[in-house]
């Protein structure tokens, strides 16, 4: 787990980039290189999100689901990912990143999770048993 405590200099207390997560996997994990050549895996996880009672009363529709973007080093938790399929549902641990990269149109950025633990809770009939059981 990716966790940083640091004091605040107000003294008011520590500070934590911590994510957990649990939901089900939207597509299949991609695996792709990176410009310096080291491999990734991203995915997508699905978050239900909690009802919006106000919401009814504004006579607006609420979203849902939150779709999250978690990427996956080199490492166990990469191993882990790539056996996971469209469905499963799982639990990630790890921290909030803010990547930079370009592109034609100039730097970007995104916010994605950066997985320190995954745990697959359960899959769906259709994608046979969960991996490393008979």
């Amino acid at each position: 787990m990716v966790q940083v405590d640091v004091v605040d200099a107000g003294g008011v207390g520590a500070v934590c980039n911590e994510v957990r997560l649990r939901g089900r996997v939207s597509g299949e994990p991609e695996l792709r290189a990176l410009p310096s050549e080291v491999l990734l895996v991203s995915l997508r996880v699905v978050v239900p999100r909690p009802p919006d009672p106000q919401a009814a009363e504004e006579g607006r529709r609420p979203p849902t689901v939150d779709t999250i973007d978690v990427t996956c080093w080199p490492g166990d938790v990469q191993e882990q990912a790539v056996e996971l399929v469209d469905g499963d549902h799982v639990e990630v641990h790890g921290a909030l990143r803010r990547r930079f990269y370009r592109t034609p149109g100039g730097a970007q950025s995104r916010y994605e999770v950066q997985a320190a633990t995954i745990s697959l809770l359960h899959r769906e009939e259709h994608g046979g048993p969960c991996p490393g059981q008979a």
